[in-house]
């Protein structure tokens, strides 16, 4: 993720923060701004370390949900929601040993259920997340602070309380 980071500042010639506001964050309406954790020399760093409300999170997730199209505008291309949602190489995820994500795949830094749903999630440390569900129409934006920083420590209490909302939404 930092590579990818420092790549797309060389190429736009802009600072990661100015960037992500100009094509992303002023384009959902968000109400406040988003902040990026620095280095040691001011480099944002596109790893992690990104801090928003939670609102404008959720709308991030909802534009995410819509094949990348909010306020009547298409800001991410179609084409990289659905690359998004084909998701990685199963067998080349398996052998990454994450017990607690069977099935999944990882593509373009979002991970990939592949379930019956076709949900995708952003995640983060401590067990932020932005979970996208397109078949129950549901975005959930979660900010939490679980002690332990990975998150297979908080998946089997969080992932299926996803899909039960998710499954909750959905019935008749």
């Amino acid at each position: 993720a930092e590579l990818l980071g420092w790549i797309v500042q060389r190429v736009s010639g802009k600072p990661l923060a100015q960037l992500v506001s100009e094509t992303i964050w002023q384009k959902i309406g968000a109400e406040e701004d988003a902040h990026f954790a620095v280095d040691g020399v001011g480099t944002a760093t596109a790893g992690g370390g990104m801090a928003a409300t939670l609102r404008d999170f959720a709308r991030l997730g909802e534009m995410f949900r819509l094949d990348g199209r909010f306020n009547d505008q298409q800001i991410v291309p179609k084409a990289v929601i659905d690359d998004i949602r084909r998701g990685g190489d199963k067998t080349l995820f398996a052998k990454a040993g994450y017990a607690t994500l069977p099935g999944w795949s990882y593509r373009n830094m979002v991970w990939v259920t592949h379930n019956e749903h076709g949900a995708f999630t952003l995640r983060g440390i401590h067990g932020q997340a932005l979970w996208i569900d397109p078949a129950a129409e549901m975005v959930i934006a979660r900010f939490a602070s679980n002690p332990v920083a990975a998150n297979p420590a908080n998946d089997p209490i969080s992932l299926p309380a996803y899909m039960a909302l998710a499954n909750h939404l959905m019935k008749d």
